[in-house]
């Protein structure tokens, strides 16, 4: 965007010299405000500019008025940028795009493509960066239809082979969780540049689906004709955490420090980030101590990483290390530390972090904070405060869904059968995990003794259609990736697999630490447990 910018000042500036040599002095004034503008760095100086503007006569100028549109918006001033808009007599293509975009820095998507449509019942004429400004919108938003909307467009007006749309296409499909239709723009551009090849991998890598990530990008490496940058890598690497890669992901890890990018935040948050999913904690510290003067995100990925494998009290120290260096944690710090404290047992010290939140920190809570104190009480047994907590919250579907599913599973494994019905019962009816809801409360009974309600329950997931996906887990050894699903035994090199359980079984028992091995559904895993007790 900017750099059509600069050459339609180019060529306005010279056709400007060319036309009106009659009056130079004109050209140099517009000449001298278009460069005062395009270097506005404070709140002041767009409206002094504005001022001397209006006093010289020239504020009809579009060229002008769009570089201080520009100007405003650079100051984050957008309501101004609107009202100098709104004062032109001729607005162009520039002038919309330009007020888009602001709007789109200004996290007010939904004002961009309210932008875009006053544009489209106007005689201006959309072009290449208008449409990718409206695209990134929508992938803001993760709004599907306003997105579908405008690619019609972009088939309409002729831009349906455009590097730059396209690119913001894929995207945007990406981030509506349609990578298939991202991969059918993708397969349709003619040209391809380091950003649609980011693009494609970063939408297969978001949407957990690892192993296509990576083929696309050793497609993009077979290429040999341009360098990855440090975005690619960072999505790349977050493809091989997801799938829990880490051959790749070392790989990858090479690449970043081939390609200079290994001081990068955000490049050293996604590889710690992913030798933590993958088991390799201490390499994810070697990486995080690398980083010279880390910021909030590289602190904010360790703090998860050393949380996920019960390192409570690292994480604190880091938190509190972070706090020495007066960097500032956003509200996702505070998700981690406090599910690091949860899955610790350090109550005591999460319920402080909470209480600091606002005051000491000016990070309002939200849901998900909330929804990490309820976990943090109802695992040392404290269901009655965190059922309290959960009542008192407004939450949307989304967002209640995580809170009563936790509240949920902690209710069934302590037995609180009251909690755990009214939790299924908010699930089921603001239509949120309900195949998880039912299982869980149907177990619940089980464990209970309430044989019955168990059976109701599973006759009404019979006739409902509701059937739960079976769990899941994978191992990659070397070339290979061994995939097991909960109550499937039949998989390859299943004996050997069998076998070894069952030794470890035996090791257990002898240490009383077993209650035996299960290979049957949910209701009957329920049952095993209640028999064993």
């Amino acid at each position: 965007m900017k750099q059509w910018l600069s050459r339609n000042l180019v060529s306005a500036v010279n056709s400007l010299h060319l036309s009106g040599s009659s009056k130079p002095l004109s050209f140099h004034k517009k000449t001298r405000f278009i460069q005062t503008v395009q270097t506005c760095n404070d709140l002041v100086l767009p409206t002094l500019t504005h001022s001397k503007i209006l006093k010289s006569g020239l504020l009809n100028d579009t060229i002008i008025t769009n570089h201080l549109i520009n100007g405003y918006i650079k100051s984050r001033q957008i309501s101004q940028a609107h009202q100098m808009f709104d004062e032109m007599p001729e607005p162009n293509v520039v002038s919309y795009t330009s007020l888009m975009s602001g709007y789109i820095s200004a996290s007010k998507p939904e004002l961009c493509l309210w932008m875009f449509r006053e544009m489209h019942n106007s005689p201006v004429l959309p072009n290449e960066f208008t449409f990718a400004t409206a695209v990134n919108a929508c992938s803001i938003l993760a709004d599907l239809q306003k997105g579908k909307q405008v690619h019609g467009l972009v088939e309409v007006f002729g831009f349906r082979f455009n590097l730059v749309v396209c690119s913001s296409l894929v995207d945007m499909y990406g981030k509506c969780n349609e990578v298939d239709f991202a991969q059918l723009v993708f397969d349709s551009m003619a040209d391809k540049n380091v950003v649609s090849w980011t693009s494609m991998i970063t939408a297969y890598a978001q949407n957990g689906r690892g192993n296509e990530a990576l083929e696309v990008f050793r497609e993009f490496n077979l290429l040999d004709w341009e360098l990855p940058n440090k975005f690619m890598l960072a999505s790349v690497i977050s493809a091989c955490a997801s799938s829990g890669k880490l051959v790749s992901g070392k790989t990858t890890h090479g690449a970043v420090i081939r390609h200079g990018h290994d001081s990068n935040d955000v490049v050293a948050s996604t590889l710690v980030d992913m030798y933590a999913k993958c088991g390799c904690i201490v390499y994810a510290a070697r990486v995080f101590r690398r980083v010279r003067n880390p910021c909030v995100i590289p602190y904010t990925s360790m703090i998860v990483a050393a949380g996920k494998h019960g390192l409570g009290k690292v994480s604190i120290e880091l938190f509190e290390e972070m706090i020495d260096k007066r960097i500032k944690p956003n509200d996702v710090t505070f998700v981690a530390v406090l599910h690091a404290c949860s899955h610790s047992g350090l109550v005591d010290q999460g319920l402080e972090y909470f209480n600091s939140m606002s005051w000491k920190h000016g990070v309002v809570p939200e849901a998900k904070h909330y929804t990490c104190v309820v976990d943090m009480l109802s695992r040392i047994g404290r269901f009655d405060e965190a059922y309290r907590l959960a009542k008192s919250i407004k939450v949307n579907p989304t967002e209640g869904a995580s809170l009563w599913g936790t509240l949920l599973s902690a209710s069934r494994l302590h037995g609180r059968l009251d909690i755990a019905v009214e939790a299924s019962k908010r699930l089921i009816e603001s239509d949120q995990q309900v195949d998880g809801a039912y299982v869980t409360l149907s177990n619940a009974y089980v464990l209970a003794g309430e044989w019955e309600n168990a059976n109701d329950l599973r006759n009404k997931m019979k006739q409902t259609g509701v059937c739960k996906e079976p769990g899941c887990s994978w191992i990659d050894i070397k070339d290979s990736t061994y995939v097991f699903y909960a109550g499937n035994i039949s998989f390859e090199r299943g004996t050997e697999v069998l076998r070894m359980l069952k030794e470890l079984e035996r090791e257990m028992k002898e240490k009383g630490r077993s209650k035996g091995l299960v290979f049957f559904d949910v209701e009957e895993e329920a049952m095993e447990e209640t028999v064993d007790h």
